[in-house]
């Protein structure tokens, strides 16, 4: 049974927005970099989609977190030290907080040469120095979208310090809900149909995981003892709500497998509701995890 010694954090709704909003910024980035890789020549419109999602919603994330702040314009101290014969930048690789912080910052960066580029006021960045800057850029977009859930881990917070799972599963559910979010732009694209269809079957894959992460998340905290205020009052609901949003994934991640010939056909049925499903879950799921743990 694990012991804590520790005060809730009072994490409330602008916390929850950047949590769910970093990982729908670091997953569209991060898939818009693999359909430019590895897509064709029709695949690239949606990658151009991501990536002008991704810096946007990066600057959501930074004033989500500057207005939590409590004195937002004092943000500025968490990268620049002000103690007295001591000035300069402040970073603190151990920090959580601090690494986090720095790395937003780069990722912003690198995000908006990204949305530069495919706005066309940068021209094209195909070449290495483009492709090596959607590498770093995806590197600090998966950092991005998996560093919520490991920030909770490192706490000492009761449900968060019990288990190892939060980074991978908030990382999956980043990607499942990015994956969802870029289909629904491409549902509106007839020339894009076959990027659908393979952002579904990624969808599906990410639903996946993120279902076996959450089995496995309830196993630890069943082991450590804290299962039950995990699943406490209103919480169970919710959870009930956040495997409802990944039935329409994996339903069509089993057809997808069965080799239906009609994967085609059940692509142009998407909807704005069915990624809407998908992207409630995301929220749905993150919200469970830092409210019922303050509870």
């Amino acid at each position: 049974m694990a012991e804590h010694f520790v005060q809730p954090p009072a994490w409330w709704w602008y916390i929850l927005g950047y949590f769910f909003v970093a990982g729908l910024s670091g997953g569209s980035y991060t898939l818009a970099t693999m359909l430019r890789f590895w897509g064709g020549e029709r695949d690239q419109a949606i990658a151009r989609i991501g990536f002008l999602v991704a810096f946007p919603l990066a600057v959501v994330c930074g004033i989500l977190l500057t207005v939590d702040l409590g004195q937002p314009l004092r943000f500025w101290h968490m990268m620049i030290n002000t103690t007295p014969g001591n000035y300069g930048l402040s970073f603190k690789y151990w920090s959580p907080i601090s690494l986090g912080t720095w790395v937003l910052l780069t990722y912003s960066a690198l995000s908006f040469l990204s949305f530069l580029e495919a706005l066309g006021a940068l021209g094209s960045l195909s070449g290495a120095f483009g492709r090596l800057l959607n590498v770093i850029g995806s590197v600090l977009a998966l950092f991005i979208a998996s560093y919520t859930g490991v920030v909770l881990s490192v706490s000492n917070q009761p449900v968060w310090s019990d288990t190892w799972t939060l980074g991978g599963l908030f990382l999956a559910s980043a990607l499942s809900g990015s994956a969802a979010l870029l289909a629904w732009f491409a549902h509106s694209r007839p020339e894009a149909a076959s990027t659908q269809r393979r952002l579904l079957r990624a969808d599906g894959i990410f639903a996946l995981l993120e279902l076996l992460l959450i089995v496995v998340f309830f196993a630890t905290l069943a082991a450590a003892g804290t299962l039950s205020h995990e699943l406490a009052g209103p919480w169970i609901v919710i959870w009930i709500l956040v495997f409802a949003s990944l039935v329409p994934p994996l339903m069509d991640l089993r057809h997808d497998w069965r080799v239906n010939p009609s994967f085609s056909a059940r692509g142009r049925t998407f909807t704005a509701s069915t990624a809407f499903i998908v992207l409630a879950g995301v929220f749905l799921m993150r919200l469970a995890i830092i409210f019922s743990a303050q509870s």
